[in-house]
């Protein structure tokens, strides 16, 4: 069942999904060589229980971290690790989620370890200005395909491939609601977009072949021919006319900038 929500319960999300770029932000001083993917979890969890919410990944459907942390060729729910030490010319996508005042918030953002290759930085360019491509669809009266439309059309013209397997997700008062939002989809396909709908769209995006492996933890999961993956994610409200995104990578940014990075 899809849940159109209030203008007060699409505040309450906008409310988590800022303090999920917060916590993303916060994450992003921590990414550097040398750094393990389990104290970014760390830093992620103190963080939000000191902002007032709890972790909504942690204990999601036995998931035992605060944050999902997939390295290079990992393309989402990577678990984090004491063992899993970050290396100059990594990516790193870091998705996180909140709960608080009843309503989630989830995001992901895919950061540079140190320096990396053009290659790789074009590929992380792609899949987020595929993203807004995206959004730029969740309005009323257009279609779940019109979302996956573009976000494939956009990533497949500039040879990368869009992953199958996992997609977006309605987002309210649980992490995952109807209905699901695929990266790939034919225009004027799919369910109906109607003002109050509040989704999660979410590019996953490789640099070679979209195949996935799935790991015996049964979370982690990589591109089958070990080339780099990608993944962005934001909330956002269908809106008539002009989607509204709830979440804000300006958070995210204006650190990295600070920092003298890109992602």
């Amino acid at each position: 069942m899809i849940y159109l929500k209030t203008a007060e319960e699409i505040e309450l999300l906008r409310e988590n999904n800022i303090l999920v770029c917060k916590t993303l932000a916060e994450v992003s001083k921590h990414i550097k060589p040398g750094v393990t993917t389990a104290e970014l979890d760390r830093i992620a969890e103190e963080f939000i229980r000191d902002n007032g919410a709890t972790p909504a990944f942690k204990g999601y459907n036995g998931f035992p971290a605060s944050i999902c942390a997939s390295v290079n060729e990992q393309v989402v729910h990577g678990i984090p690790s004491d063992k899993v030490v970050l290396k100059d010319g990594d990516i790193i996508s870091v998705d996180c989620g909140t709960f608080m005042k009843g309503f989630v918030g989830d995001s992901a953002y895919t950061f540079a370890v140190g320096e990396i290759s053009d290659d790789v930085k074009r590929l992380l360019q792609t899949t987020k200005e595929s993203l807004f491509k995206g959004i730029e669809k969740a309005v009323e009266g257009n279609r779940i395909g019109d979302i996956g439309h573009a976000v494939q059309s956009y990533c497949e013209e500039r040879g990368y491939s869009v992953v199958r397997e996992m997609e977006g997700h309605g987002v309210g008062r649980v992490m995952h609601e109807a209905p699901g939002v695929p990266n790939f989809g034919k225009r004027g396909s799919g369910v109906m977009l109607k003002e109050g709908m509040t989704i999660c769209i979410e590019p996953m995006i490789n640099m070679g072949r979209k195949e996935l492996m799935f790991g015996r933890d049964g979370w982690s999961t990589w591109a089958k021919d070990r080339k780099p993956s990608a993944h962005f994610e934001n909330a956002v409200a269908v809106r008539r006319g002009k989607s509204d995104i709830l979440s804000d990578f300006s958070i995210i940014e204006s650190v990295l900038s600070e920092m003298g990075r890109e992602f």
